[in-house]
């Protein structure tokens, strides 16, 4: 066997060790045991966010249905007790959100029919929060309010309500049960990242300004054509995020289909059908835009969950579903780097 061969024949034998190494998730996802009022499916958490000394639980709150007006707080020492083995639950506390029928019922006058809530972000004591309207709706909402953490409550401020006009499809109409799911604080701004943004023409999330005392109009700001679904967005550094991209494989969510001869497609196609399909990505906002790359892919078992809600802790990621997926309740992990 000359040399040449020889090297060629090395090649080829660590070619399957490489790939598999590449494939690898560096982190090692722990499933945190939830209390049974937490765990609880129709809760239908929707968004994620650490505050203070907790990972802050928000659910979709959907009045229409008879569900509670309620964010849960997870106390983070009992979580790191938890994954020490130290301890066997988790310690945390249900705030009320006071004020959110009355915001219902403005909405609803408006002819913008409320569906439930969506993202969470703060800026010191202030929750900002998103609401998603059904899909023939023009707009959808941000509102703010603010917690009481001794009295565990957070009043809405009744005067906040600003609309956030939907991106639309070339023909006018609406992506299908698309919203605002996305809310981070950013310089003293919150930002708002929509659910879908493969548009064939302009994609942008909202900035808006938070120092103003009542609402104030939106800045437009462009977003690098990002295929599937972006579920949730956390902060990690200065400009910089994780989002979740997520993509669905039912009929419903048809529009997140990537077009044949697409790069994209081989995620998510499988024979003649799809797959579901999810990873996180990284987020830069640099420019006066947002630009993305993919960061992870999960393994296979975690691909059939919802993930609607993602929050950076240390050097991990806690994520949680709404209702969907194997578990048929909240599902509640952490990434914890290895």
């Amino acid at each position: 066997m000359s040399p040449l061969q020889r090297l060629l024949l090395l090649l080829l034998l660590s070619l399957p060790a490489t790939l598999a190494s590449a494939q690898k998730i560096p982190f090692a996802i722990r499933t945190l045991p939830l209390p049974q009022e937490i765990a609880d499916k129709n809760n239908q958490f929707s968004g994620l966010c650490i505050r203070n000394e907790q990972v802050l639980l928000l659910g979709e709150s959907r009045l229409q249905e008879g569900a509670e007006a309620k964010i849960y707080g997870i106390h983070l020492g009992s979580v790191s007790e938890l994954l020490a083995g130290k301890a066997k639950e988790l310690d945390y506390k249900k705030y009320a959100i006071r004020g959110l029928e009355r915001v219902r019922a403005r909405i609803d006058s408006l002819g913008q029919i409320y569906e439930g809530l969506e993202g969470l972000t703060f800026i010191g004591d202030v929750a900002y929060i998103s609401i998603e309207t059904t899909t023939p709706s023009p707009y959808c909402y941000l509102i703010r309010g603010t917690i009481n953490d001794e009295d565990a409550y957070l009043t809405l401020d009744p005067g906040f309500l600003v609309p956030l006009p939907k991106p639309a499809l070339l023909d006018g109409t609406h992506v299908h049960n698309a919203g605002f799911e996305s809310l981070v604080s950013h310089h003293q701004r919150v930002l708002a990242l929509f659910e879908y943004n493969y548009f064939g023409h302009d994609n942008y999330a909202f900035e808006l300004p938070t120092t103003a005392p009542t609402p104030d109009v939106p800045r437009y700001v462009p977003v690098d054509r990002l295929p599937f679904r972006v579920t949730d967005l956390t902060p990690v550094g200065e400009g910089r995020f994780t989002a979740i991209n997520y993509f669905y494989k039912g009929d419903d969510d048809a529009v997140y289909r990537p077009a044949a001869g697409d790069a994209n497609a081989r995620f998510v196609q499988e024979g003649s059908g799809y797959k579901n399909y999810c990873r996180l990505i990284s987020v830069r906002y640099k420019g006066g835009k947002l630009s993305w790359k993919p960061l992870l892919e999960l393994p296979a078992e975690y691909m059939t969950y919802n993930w609607e809600g993602l929050a950076a802790y240390k050097d991990g990621y806690f994520l949680i579903n709404d209702k969907y997926g194997p578990s048929n309740q909240s599902t509640l992990v952490y990434l914890q780097k290895k």
